[in-house]
């Protein structure tokens, strides 16, 4: 079995869901980390769901910071998506740290 990080980033997401990753075929991945970053010059709200179950939903994040999403880890099969939403237009940066398991 193959284990490989990996980032995944997403810039200007706005008040449409973005898909950010989607797991691959024959893949599990572990979510080890994200983080969102307010690229506006107002607080927006964020929301990031995986598996189709929200994580955070509508966390604030003053202008100019950052938010890390996650306490723990989050195991993600194949097919699995994490999507990222803003309060705002192409207000919010995402980063994504996933061990893809092969």
């Amino acid at each position: 079995m193959a284990n490989t990080f990996k980032n995944y980033t997403s810039s200007s997401i706005g008040t449409t869901g973005v898909e950010v990753y989607r797991v691959p075929l024959n893949v599990t991945s572990i979510l080890i980390g994200c983080n969102l970053a307010n690229t506006s010059t107002s607080q927006i709200t964020v929301s990031l769901e995986a598996a189709g179950v929200y994580v955070v939903k509508d966390a604030p994040i003053p202008a100019g910071s950052s938010l890390s999403v996650l306490d723990g880890k989050v195991i993600l099969e194949e097919g699995n998506t994490v999507v990222v939403t803003s309060s705002a237009a192409l207000s919010t940066d995402a980063l994504l740290s996933v061990l893809e398991q092969s």
